[in-house]
């Protein structure tokens, strides 16, 4: 095999694979081989979740910016996962970014972790919850003081838990 045709079964295996991750413009979920906490079949997280909910948290899709109710939600309390209820984020850590998404600067210890996402034609690292492995969004380092990081969060893929009075 020639130099050449060696890149160009690269730069083919490369389109396949990047149009196997899309699909009708939406991101479809890649296996995992992580194991998590909170576990349930693809039947339970359908039955569990809303179809919005389903996109984000167990496809990596990411909602319609400026369409959640969270972005203007301005009280006192915790953002959790949607699918698995964990604490994620104080609104304390909550800021507007200007960006249609509800957005932190931290999250609670031992809530979130994240990996490289490369779904698109760059580098970003993802969101995602620590007990169910579900996907939230991105962090970003164009945040606040005092970490400097933006979470840039699906609004869809948490629940607004307000303090009580």
């Amino acid at each position: 095999m020639t130099r050449r045709e060696l890149i160009r079964g690269g730069l083919g295996l490369g389109a396949v694979a990047l149009a196997s991750r899309f699909i009708g413009g939406t991101s479809i979920a890649v296996a995992q081989t992580t194991h998590y906490e909170f576990e349930l079949s693809d039947a339970q997280w359908r039955a569990r979740l809303t179809p919005e909910a389903y996109a984000v948290l167990r496809q990596q899709g990411t909602e319609a910016a400026w369409s959640s109710p969270l972005e203007n939600e301005h009280r006192a309390g915790t953002y959790a996962c949607a699918g698995c209820d964990l604490d994620l984020f104080s609104s304390a850590t909550k800021f507007d970014s200007g960006t249609g998404w509800p957005s932190f600067w931290a999250p609670l210890p031992n809530a979130v972790a994240t990996s490289v996402d490369r779904s698109i034609f760059e580098v970003r690292t993802e969101v995602h919850c620590r007990r169910c492995g579900g996907h939230l969004g991105h962090v970003f380092d164009d945040g606040p003081k005092p970490t400097g990081l933006r979470y840039c969060m699906n609004g869809v893929a948490l629940a607004f838990h307000p303090k009580a009075s």
